[in-house]
């Protein structure tokens, strides 16, 4: 990310404004969106081929709210033609809508709640591992590998191939395109998909994707195609969302004494912390494709551009919540953005809270004081989610 030019014209303010070019010190991707959000409410960012940013709560909450306008058939300013159609986020209204009414009995508060105490099984057993080292790469240790195991379960993929599924999502969200391991692995995730699926049709079992195999969609069976689109975004959206919150969410408690003893002392106060942190290191970067031209505080938005809609600069944005960019956990529960908003809000939000909201407690419960490591010094990434590349700790 660059210095802000100041240039503008008839196409609107420029920004040299690229999330992409990381790593950067952990922490510095929200606070130069904060001071992106107060010098203006919407630019044209020069990386790339160059996209629009709104930058300010009510803007980016009524773009997620208007998707005749905002169109999800593309959802990442790099990739404005894409060749996937991911199900149901990459749908618009109203095929999307037929989706997530055939989804959502998977992913209620419900639907969650059953999965508590496999949920709980699975985290303590995670931390039981390494908490008698004294140390850990949180990231590697942790925070990928939790909600990785909860989605192999859920879909109905082995377990035993764990690492080979982090490699492959590591490779596929995080890896530069110019090495060619995102594309390999996503062949290698779409061969294990295409065969999970072909199996389950003949041998269905208590999966999402063996009752997924029965869904008609207009009136017609699903098919294998639509099922290997909504295993892909499964895959992609479980691992890399959880994961990276937990990394922004335990950065910040590494470095704040009383946040982290009210953590292990009160975990009562747990859920209403986790809203917290969800509005202020909300980690998605979604972006939509514009259906028309549009003028948006006197920038001219032609039909066919992309816009970024980061969902940190609404959450933190001081004209919703006062000292915005501040965790504070006591705070009345805030508006947030954090699962987005309108038709495309997050499907998964119960189950991640769920999932959150464990990891706070079992770790808590085994290790109430910890510390980012001497002469750490974390960075984070981005891609369509912002997250911590590694978080040493010890205690």
């Amino acid at each position: 990310m660059q210095d802000l030019t100041g240039q503008s014209g008839e196409g609107g303010p420029r920004v040299e404004f690229d999330p992409f070019a990381g790593p950067y010190p952990a922490g510095a991707s929200h606070a130069r969106m904060d001071e992106l959000r107060e010098a203006r409410p919407a630019f044209r960012s020069t990386a790339g081929h160059g996209f629009w940013v709104l930058t300010r709560y009510d803007d980016i909450l009524a773009a997620f709210q208007d998707p005749e306008t905002f169109s999800s058939r593309a959802i990442a300013v790099s990739d404005p033609d894409p060749a996937h159609q991911w199900i149901p986020v990459m749908l618009d209204p109203p095929l999307h809508t037929t989706w997530r009414r055939l989804l959502r009995p998977f992913f209620t508060p419900v639907a969650a709640a059953v999965l508590r105490d496999r949920i709980t099984r699975h985290c303590a057993a995670l931390i039981d591992g390494f908490a008698s080292r004294g140390s850990c790469d949180f990231v590697t240790d942790f925070a990928r590998l939790y909600p990785t195991a909860i989605f192999l379960e859920l879909v109905g993929l082995p377990t035993e191939r764990l690492e080979e599924f982090l490699e492959w999502e590591h490779a596929i969200l995080h890896s530069p395109p110019s090495t060619g391991g995102r594309g390999a692995a996503m062949a290698a995730l779409t061969a294990c998909l295409t065969e999970l699926i072909q199996d389950r049709r003949t041998r269905p079992r208590e999966d999402l994707i063996s009752a997924a195999t029965g869904f008609t969609v207009d009136g017609r069976p699903v098919t294998d195609e639509e099922l290997l689109e909504l295993c892909v975004l499964l895959f992609l959206a479980g691992l890399d969302t959880v994961a990276a919150q937990l990394s922004y969410i335990f950065w910040h408690l590494a470095r704040d004494d009383a946040a982290r003893a009210r953590m292990a002392g009160d975990p009562e106060v747990i859920p209403d912390a986790i809203e917290e942190f969800l509005r202020v290191y909300a980690p998605v970067l979604p972006a939509r494709k514009l259906t028309r031209d549009v003028e948006i505080h006197g920038c001219p938005m032609k039909a066919g551009d992309m816009v970024m809609l980061p969902t940190a600069m609404a959450t933190r944005d001081p004209r919703a919540v006062p000292a915005a960019s501040a965790v504070d956990i006591d705070r009345p529960p805030a508006r947030h953005l954090a699962f987005g908003a309108g038709p495309h809000r997050c499907l998964g939000s119960h189950l991640a809270r769920l999932e959150l909201q464990i990891a706070l407690r079992e770790w808590h419960a085994r290790i109430p004081d910890y510390r980012i490591a001497p002469d750490a010094r974390p960075v984070e990434h981005a891609s369509l989610v912002l997250g911590l590349e590694t978080l040493p700790l010890t205690w």
